[in-house]
C-alpha cells in the first residue's frame, strides 16, 4: 500500500519503502531525483536494462542499492513489478536508511 502523504518514502517493518518511477532502456542509469505519479511524489531512476524477465526490477535494485550505500541484497521491488512506477523494500534501520536518503537527495539539489 502506498501512503497517503507525499513523502516518497515511509517506514515499513525492518525497513522503508520507496516509490520510483523507472525508465527502462535509458542510455545512463543513476537516479536522477524525485518526480510527481499518480501515485505521488516518486524518486526517478534511469535503469539501461529493458522491462523483459524482470530485468530492469533487478536493475533498480542495484541502481537504489548503490545510489543509497546499502547491499544489493537489502534492496527488492515489493509492489507493481509490471509497472514503471514501483514500490521498492530495503532493510535496514530505517532512521540510518532515511538519513543515507537524504543525504543523497541533497547531493541532487
Amino acid at each position: 500500500m502506498i501512503p497517503s502523504n507525499p513523502q516518497q518514502w515511509w517506514a515499513a517493518g525492518a525497513g522503508i519503502k520507496m516509490l520510483v518511477r523507472v525508465s527502462p532502456r535509458s542510455t545512463r542509469e543513476g537516479v536522477d531525483g524525485t518526480v510527481a505519479t499518480p501515485h505521488g511524489i516518486a524518486f526517478a531512476v534511469r535503469v539501461r536494462a529493458v522491462a523483459e524477465k524482470g530485468e530492469a526490477n533487478r536493475a533498480v535494485e542495484r541502481v537504489i542499492a548503490q545510489w543509497i550505500g546499502v547491499g544489493k541484497g537489502s534492496v527488492a521491488v515489493s509492489a507493481r513489478g509490471k509497472s514503471r512506477i514501483k514500490t521498492v523494500a530495503i532493510a535496514g534501520e530505517p532512521a540510518k536508511l532515511a538519513a543515507l536518503i537524504e543525504m543523497q537527495l541533497a547531493k541532487l539539489r
